[in-house]
């Protein structure tokens, strides 16, 4: 990214503005980067937690496979996720606050004994699966805002403020050269008088 400058004052304190700024911004930025990052750890192993949590679960109930064809599916359903919003260093991720049930009345005496059972593990299994969902979007989000903000970094320290303090050198530089040359031409000019105002006096 070429930054665009002009060799005079105005653009110079115009550049030294943004360039302190930058560097103000900095480490703040990298704070954020770093919470981000130990974040993304958190709930990726919360994820992988849950997802574990979600396969021991699913082995435990193995011997039930065959069983699974008897039990009528419409005994339970999900009415409703209910999600709040939590901030993460500035990221909007979503918290599951509850989940609603709804399940439907079944003879206790004509149906199978395990069927209280099934629809406890179904209630576990559907729990943990969304904790797992909601960790895993959350891991998203957070992740996605890490790689920005790591991006930022990148753009504010390899790109941007050699760039600024570069071109601020070459202004002062180009300055300062200017100055040497008036003052040079100056003398020039002077010693030019001396000589034609000692020429005249002969």
């Amino acid at each position: 990214m070429a930054i665009k400058f002009q060799y005079n004052k105005t653009s110079l304190g115009e550049l030294g503005k943004q360039l302190k700024m930058r560097k103000s911004a900095l480490p703040t930025i990298k704070s954020k980067e770093s919470a981000l990052r130990s974040e993304v750890k958190r709930a990726k192993d919360t994820a992988r937690d849950y997802l574990s949590q979600i396969e021991k679960l699913s082995s435990e109930y193995d011997y039930m496979v065959a069983l699974w064809g008897e039990f009528d599916p419409t005994l339970l359903g999900i009415k409703d996720v209910t999600l709040s919003e939590q901030k993460i260093a500035g990221v909007r991720t979503p918290v599951l606050e509850g989940i609603t049930f709804e399940e439907k009345e079944y003879d206790l005496f004509s149906s199978p004994a395990w069927y209280a059972d099934g629809v406890a593990l179904l209630k576990r299994l559907a729990s943990l699966s969304i904790e797992y969902e909601v960790y895993n979007h959350k891991m998203n989000l957070l992740d996605y805002a890490r790689r920005k903000t790591t991006q930022k970094v990148n753009l504010y320290e390899k790109v941007q403020i050699p760039g600024y303090e570069d071109a601020i050198r070459k202004i002062k530089r180009f300055m300062e050269d200017e100055e040497n040359l008036s003052k040079s031409a100056q003398k020039i000019v002077k010693t030019r008088q001396q000589q034609a105002a000692e020429g005249s006096m002969l």
